[in-house]
């Protein structure tokens, strides 16, 4: 309007109304971040916030009229009264707390809105009240309709600016929010100004000293600045600090804790990275696995395992060329990838690999040589995308730890055909286990001396066309695919339903797997099949073999005391292909010992065998452990076993695996006479 315009020119000092605009435009942006900053925080540090963006907007609104008031010329000798020019100050800095309080608290949505709308009442009833600490020689009226006005745009802009702050776009609401902050003060404050009408009074008067009031106006905007300038500093150091935060965060959440190597998710997009650029070149993808690395955590501990963990990370990292990228991937497992155009780049990366681990590593408590395996991968040759580069490789690299002797294994297409029918098998025995098809055969077990019937091995066995899948076929897919559990409990329950009927009561010995050792559910179960079938504990043996044992010492020992406590008897199975069987012996409930058939193997031409023979049925002797022996296929081996003191045995020789009819009709066992009580008697 012209009348604003015309007493903005003609009736104030140009320089200061600059210095007012400024230090408002400065004090808007201010408040701005830190009311930002208080909506994104909660409970104390939103507190702490708002007191900061309310001492800003309260010094910035109070600031910006007060110095606007002193660069009006009204053409009469003026003053201020303290109180009010004081109380205009709270008045302003209360107001603006307020407002920001509603603005940010609850979920309507029109609460900024409303926020904003009392930021402009407060701001009007600032200035008016500074008004009335204005003393003028003079006779002062007011232009209402002007003066109405003037609450308009301090109201609507305040409104608008916090709304826009809470509700706005993320790329706009800030330099808007300003906008229109700074247009609610001086809007208000020069609209109200061009109301005011002064009339100066003919007396005698002492003339005001407007070099003074420039100097306190100065003055005001230095100390305002300061105040201002402290929610700068703080909202900076705030940025500054989540910025460092913010960079750990990520650093964090792309990196292994323990060896600082790119995890698995990082290691993915540095392969999109490599194949988006790639331009002609082939992205070669190597998956590591280290060679019975739970081996190391068991026998030295875990913080053994993490340092030589930490000592290949760092050769790896060494072995490493520019433009090739390394990860920990979990576990034991590492992934190095890298693009190339030359044709021998990809088998001198190989061969710098397989150096990493050719040499021994001295770690914490281990010293002694790591192996690995490798599964290589390439794209495009190999794989489409990142995705299939990355799984391919994993494939050849299972392969690599089936077949063993050859570390290194390059992907071809008949390993996913291989893949999908493990697949595929896995998903016919678990409906296999589920549907009742999966048979449990009996093996006997006889005395060495006589050659009497002890008991019965049950051993799983599962129908397919065309014949019996081979249990060294079908156990390790269990194991791959985690059905081994359930594979487990069938066995159990109908090894345990079907003894309960045999006549004699001979015992029935049932494997178990690590992982249902390791399970707290394991003797609850065991107890649950006994208790359900009716079979006496003391005729159920359950064989473990040292590895499932050491996988988890800890919860195996607790589950085989467990056990023990029902009557149930334990048996170490394979003893003497483990790395630790006498500590094995020492520390577990071992109740017997079947010794692995690989030893007799040579008994009858090879005297060393004889003598480890010997000596493990020593050790038996001594620590009151009956020792079983398995694998016995020739009368030769049966007679050296009897000649030695073995006192039982298993094997071809002494009968094969059969269903439970075909061991009827043999007369290996009879079946209770019909009516007879499932449930035995205690002995």
């Amino acid at each position: 309007m012209p009348f604003i315009e015309s007493c903005v020119v003609l009736r104030h000092n140009i320089w200061l109304v600059a210095a007012a605009a400024g230090v408002c435009a400065l004090g808007c942006w201010v408040l701005v971040q830190l009311v930002d900053r208080a909506k994104e925080s909660e409970g104390e540090q939103r507190l702490g916030w708002l007191m900061l963006a309310t001492t800003s907007a309260g010094a910035s609104i109070w600031c910006t009229h007060f110095v606007a008031i002193l660069a009006y010329q009204p053409g009469a000798p003026v003053g201020f009264d303290p109180f009010l020019t004081v109380a205009s100050a709270l008045v302003a800095t209360v107001g603006a707390g307020g407002a920001f309080l509603v603005a940010l608290t609850g979920r309507w949505r029109g609460r900024a809105a409303l926020g904003g709308a009392l930021l402009g009442a407060a701001t009007s009833a600032m200035h008016y009240t500074g008004m009335l600490a204005y003393r003028v020689e003079g006779i002062v009226s007011w232009s209402l309709p002007t003066l109405v006005a003037s609450l308009v745009p301090a109201v609507a802009f305040a409104a608008a600016g916090l709304h826009t702050l809470v509700h706005g776009r993320p790329a706009r609401r800030k330099p808007l929010a300003v906008a229109s902050l700074a247009a609610a003060i001086v809007g208000l404050h020069f609209t109200g100004m061009a109301a005011l009408r002064i009339k100066p009074l003919l007396i005698e008067a002492p003339a005001a000293n407007r070099e003074a009031f420039a100097a306190l106006a100065l003055a005001v905007v230095g100390m305002t600045l300061l105040i201002v300038g402290t929610g700068v500093v703080s909202y900076r150091m705030d940025r500054e600090i989540r910025a460092d935060a913010y960079k750990r965060l990520r650093r964090m959440a792309l990196h292994d804790s323990l060896t600082a190597l790119p995890n698995r998710s990082h290691f993915r997009d540095i392969v999109a990275d490599l194949i988006a650029a790639a331009a002609g070149r082939t992205v070669a993808l190597v998956a590591i696995d280290i060679d019975a690395f739970g081996a190391v955590n068991d026998q030295y501990g875990q913080t053994a395992g993490d340092a030589v963990l930490k000592e290949i990370s760092a050769r790896l990292r060494q072995a490493l060329r520019d433009g090739e990228y390394c990860a920990r991937l979990g576990g034991d497992e590492f992934a190095v990838a890298e693009a190339t155009s030359e044709a021998d780049g990809l088998d001198g990366l190989i061969a710098r690999l397989k150096d990493v681990f050719a040499r021994p590593i001295d770690a914490d408590a281990f010293a002694g040589a790591i192996s690995a395996s490798f599964g290589v991968a390439v794209y495009p040759a190999d794989a489409g995308d990142v995705e299939a580069l990355i799984n391919n490789a994993y494939l050849a690299l299972h392969r690599a730890k089936a077949e063993r002797g050859e570390p290194v294994r390059h992907y071809d297409h008949t390993m996913g055909d291989r893949v999908r029918a493990r697949r595929q098998m896995a998903a016919d025995l678990s409906a296999a286990i589920a549907s009742g098809e999966l048979q449990v055969h009996y093996q006997p077990q006889a005395a060495v001396r006589g050659g009497a019937i002890v008991g019965f091995e049950a051993l799983a066995r599962w129908p397919r066309a065309g014949g019996m899948a081979p249990p060294a076929e079908f156990i390790p897919i269990a194991e791959e695919y985690g059905i081994i559990d359930a594979l487990g409990e069938r066995v159990l329950r109908t090894a345990c339903a079907e003894a309960a009927q045999w006549d004699p009561p001979y015992r029935v010995a049932v494997n178990l797997s690590a992982t249902q050792l390791t399970s707290a559910r394991l003797p609850q179960t065991v107890a649950a099949a006994l208790r359900e079938t009716g079979l006496q504990p003391s005729r159920l043996e359950l064989e473990l073999t040292e590895s499932a044992i050491i996988r988890d010492a800890r919860s195996s020992l607790r589950a085989m005391r467990q056990i023990r406590e029902l009557g149930v008897t334990l048996a170490l199975d394979d003893f003497g292909t483990g790395h630790s069987s006498l500590a094995t012996l020492r520390t577990f409930p071992i109740d017997k010992i079947k010794l692995d058939r690989a030893f007799l193997l040579e008994i009858e031409t090879s005297p060393q065998a004889k003598a480890v023979l010997r000596a493990v049925l020593a050790l038996g002797a001594g620590l009151g452990i009956p020792v079983l022996t398995e694998g016995v296929e020739t009368q030769g081996q049966l007679d050296m076993l009897r000649e030695e003191g073995c006192s039982q045995a298993q094997g071809y020789w002494l009968g094969r695996p059969a269903a439970m009819s075909a061991l009827v009709a043999e007369g290996k066992i009879r079946l209770k006479a019909p009516g007879t009580p499932l449930r035995e008697a205690a002995a």
